[in-house]
């Protein structure tokens, strides 16, 4: 692969949930620190670098550093852990995986337990999956759980990034991978016409809510987020249910359940790829937000365009892309940013 894969790694193994996004941001500032003018921070904890240009127009590009997790509702007498989702976990997917529980003195090891399905009641069989029914077991007593364990704790999985294939598999690629295209387009891009602003973002899982703050306090002229989006090519769905498919290169959004992206700018995006000689497939993601619709209209109309790395098994700790649609994306972003003068007039 032609990208730093231990950077991918580091970004993706460190936990950062929504809110509570510290690890990830010490990484990202220290990666922004060493390839922009100058990094600010903001009371949510939104992370930018930018890159004086030589005019005032300003290119927002947005990538959210949280992914899904959890905090503690609830220590049991036994000492397990009941949780409370932080963004979209599919229960079905927890029962028998690893957790870290952050707390005050350090980190935790735990696991979410399974019952042998052998033991189960033909009601307990039927029973729908739900975060709210899951226990952490930290393997301690009672007592020394609840001394050391605090409600309102954070949890996140325990994995680690892998190459499996002419893939990239691991935890948090969702929305990690992104932040790491947006950090190695900052370290290419040198003496730009326009001012880049390479903002990465908090609690996008919880509802876009960083880059909506973030879109009225930067007020740029033009916004491109980046987001990982849904890869169903695998057996079970039909070839219209797969949005994209792994290989095909970088996808171009052009619409999802929170934004239809200007005409304009996916336009420039695909002539910049043609150009380019990049490969790129569209995207029409029927459910599902992303930053994108936090910058169009929180200071005003603004022109958005969003760029997608193409994700197997979402939400979960095996997400998979493809290293070549991961290049695809650096190299789509590089370009489009490097062709920006300003002056395109993405008015409709």
């Amino acid at each position: 692969m032609d990208f730093d894969f231990s950077l991918l790694q580091e970004l993706t193994e460190t936990s950062g949930v929504p809110g509570y996004e510290d690890r990830i941001r010490d990484i990202v500032r220290r990666e922004l620190e060493a390839s922009t003018d100058h990094v600010t921070s903001d009371a949510m904890g939104n992370v930018v670098g930018t890159i004086e240009g030589e005019s005032d127009y300003t290119v927002a590009i947005a990538a959210h550093m949280d992914e899904i997790g959890f905090m503690v509702r609830h220590i049991t007498d036994e000492g397990f852990l009941q949780l409370d989702p932080l963004g979209g976990f599919d229960a079905r997917v927890l029962r028998a995986q690893r957790v870290n529980v952050h707390t005050e003195d350090g980190d935790l090891p735990g696991v979410i337990g399974s019952v042998p399905p052998h033991t189960l009641s033909e009601e307990q069989r039927e029973k729908k999956d739900k975060v709210e029914d899951v226990h952490v077991d930290l393997g301690l007593s009672g007592d020394d759980v609840r001394e050391r364990v605090s409600r309102g704790d954070i949890v996140t999985m325990d994995q680690t990034t892998v190459e499996l294939g002419d893939h990239v598999t691991g935890k948090a690629l969702d929305d990690r991978i992104c932040v790491f295209t947006m950090l190695e387009a900052a370290r290419r891009i040198e003496n730009p016409d326009v001012t880049i602003q390479f903002a990465a973002t908090v609690q996008e899982e919880v509802g876009i809510r960083g880059a909506t703050a973030l879109g009225g306090d930067l007020d740029p002229d033009l916004a491109v987020a980046l987001d990982v989006t849904v890869a169903n090519d695998v057996p079970g769905f039909d070839e219209a249910d797969h949005v994209t498919e792994l290989g095909d290169g970088t996808a171009i959004k052009l619409k999802d359940s929170s934004v239809i992206t200007n005409p304009k700018v996916h336009r420039r995006l695909r002539s910049v790829a043609e150009d380019e000689e990049i490969p790129y497939q569209l995207e029409i993601l029927p459910a599902g937000g992303t930053d994108t619709a936090g910058f169009q209209n929180t200071h005003g109309a603004k022109p958005v365009g969003a760029i997608s790395i193409p994700t197997r098994y979402l939400h979960t700790v095996t997400e998979s892309a493809h290293v070549d649609d991961v290049s695809a994306t650096i190299d789509l972003l590089t370009a489009f940013l490097e062709t920006e003068t300003g002056e395109h007039d993405y008015t409709l």
